[in-house]
């Protein structure tokens, strides 16, 4: 039998994963690392980190399954997305790479605007600027510290570091690399136009591949510290968002994910390439030759609770590491006490700022509705509650651009609580499914990796060989009704305080 490994580079940590080739989880093992913030809005992270937490949980994975390596056919790698790691001539790190919800370079996107137009942005790269994506991060660098930019010689995203780390190739693929803002999305390559505008050389980036395709193969070195077998195909893969979707099914129209990682994320296929006018939404090539994808962002989503939980809950931490059940599992319990709606607690996820539909860096997190009678339980609900609203503003844009909805699939570390999948099952007014896999973005890009080395004839194939619905919740819809009354209060909130959030962030600069 054919096993096919899957390394996710995410926020928190890697979680590297080994399928045998029906999608069964062989193994796997999570290795976390830090995220500095030196300013407020600021968000690096070390790559060495990601490698080191590559290799120790690829390692453990071998060594856990006792599965041959011979028979590893294949590694797919996902990771999270817009990260800038800047490499000097030796490909040596010159910095800490600047991640997806770093907020600082609000003004190169202004100046990306300016010097690209608008609307001729939006009409090549399928977005507006934005401070998440990678190039205005690339700018700051060329804007604020020259000293580094004038060394630059290879920009990689942080799952094609370690692809490069694996195989010493620098290259990247279509659905992460839709993230830099230095693609022509329709076209699917690198846009000369943005990249000579920006003043940032073709030769500083990876060759582009599509997802499925295989872009090098391990070498002596990391076959060494990792136990892979030297020469073992590496796939393309895919970004987080995309590579959880194919992990999810989503390769055909109508099923969609709402994934509740650190970010949120609802995502939908499309055929053709749909540019949302006013940006609220990003399109970016989807995984699938051939096809894009459709995906409201919200900053804050799982931060918000792990947030919630490093600074509030720290009994329920203590509890569960005595009683060996993950602290996740009591805040469940006691947020399911509370009644819908939290008696009017509201929150705001907006500890990162935000993308999907405000595209407001400087928007910041709020407890709406406070009372003396409100208690612990109340707010673990109420972040629980906002962030779902924040996946419903996602969910209404995309609707409203056309694309049809008939199944939407729960996925991420907070598709695992049964509570918040109800939340929003009873929210969108829609039934929320969950699959055989929780593995997601590993199990993605597995696949990926099966298509490229041929153990699946191609993507659609490998997801209906291995992916089964496995849990429906219908909504409650008279619940629906008084959620609606409190998400209509949620999105006023953000018109009320849209100018103070850029005040404060004056005062606070």
């Amino acid at each position: 039998m054919a096993f096919l490994l899957g390394v996710d580079i995410g926020t928190s940590g890697t979680k590297t994963v080994l399928f045998d080739e029906n999608g069964n989880t062989i193994a796997s093992a999570l290795e976390e690392y830090a995220l500095y913030q030196p300013n407020v809005g600021w968000a690096e992270q070390d790559p060495e980190d990601w490698w080191k937490a590559t290799y120790i949980s690829i390692n453990k994975v071998i060594s856990k399954s006792g599965v041959n390596v011979d028979d590893i056919k294949g590694v797919g790698l996902s990771g999270q997305m817009h990260g800038a790691v800047l490499l000097d001539k030796n490909a040596n790190v010159l910095r800490k790479a600047i991640i997806w919800c770093d907020q600082r370079s609000y003004l190169e996107c202004e100046q990306i605007t300016s010097t690209i137009g608008k609307e001729r942005l939006i009409e090549i790269t399928a977005n507006p600027a934005l401070t998440g994506f990678t190039a205005s991060k690339i700018l700051w660098v060329k804007n604020n510290e020259p000293e580094i930019f004038e060394k630059v010689s290879k920009i990689l995203l942080p799952k094609d570091y370690i692809r490069y780390r694996l195989t010493g190739e620098f290259a990247t693929e279509v659905s992460d690399a839709s993230g830099m803002q230095l693609m022509d999305i329709p076209k699917r390559k690198w846009s000369d136009e943005v990249l000579e505008k920006l003043g940032i050389e073709r030769s500083m980036l990876g060759d582009l591949y599509e997802s499925f395709e295989i872009s090098g193969k391990v070498n002596k070195e990391a076959a060494k510290i990792t136990g892979l077998k030297e020469g073992t195909c590496v796939a393309g893969g895919a970004g987080d968002q995309a590579a959880g979707a194919i992990g999810n099914g989503i390769v055909k129209a109508g099923v969609i994910s709402s994934t509740i990682g650190t970010s949120g994320v609802v995502f939908a296929f499309s055929e053709n390439i749909t540019i949302d006018p006013l940006g609220r939404v990003h399109t970016f090539c989807h995984a699938v030759p051939d096809t894009w994808h459709v995906m409201g962002v919200t900053q804050g989503a799982g931060l918000s609770l792990k947030w919630f939980r490093d600074n509030f809950c720290i009994e329920e931490k203590r509890t569960g590491e005595l009683m060996k059940i993950d602290p996740y599992i009591l805040m469940d319990q006691e947020a399911e006490k509370v009644n819908p709606g939290c008696e009017g607690l509201i929150y705001l996820p907006y500890l990162m700022g935000e993308r999907t539909p405000h595209l407001d860096p400087k928007a910041k997190g709020v407890f709406f509705g406070l009372s003396a009678k409100h208690e612990k339980p109340d707010f673990i609900r109420s972040v629980m509650e906002g962030v779902v609203y924040s996946l419903k503003d996602c969910l209404e844009i995309i609707k409203d651009m056309g694309v049809d909805v008939t199944e939407v699939r729960a996925s991420g570390g907070g598709g695992k609580s049964k509570l918040w999948r109800q939340m929003q099952a009873d929210v969108f007014g829609t039934n929320i499914a969950t699959i055989s896999s929780s593995e997601g973005p590993a199990l993605g890009v597995a696949l990926l990796a099966g298509v490229g080395t041929g153990v699946y004839k191609n993507v659609a194939e490998a997801c209906d060989a291995v992916i089964k619905v496995k849990t429906v919740q219908n909504p409650d819809m008279k619940l629906n009704q008084k959620y609606n009354k409190y998400y209509d209060m949620y999105k006023r909130l953000y018109n009320s305080l849209k100018k103070d959030f850029a005040d404060l962030s004056n005062i606070i600069e």
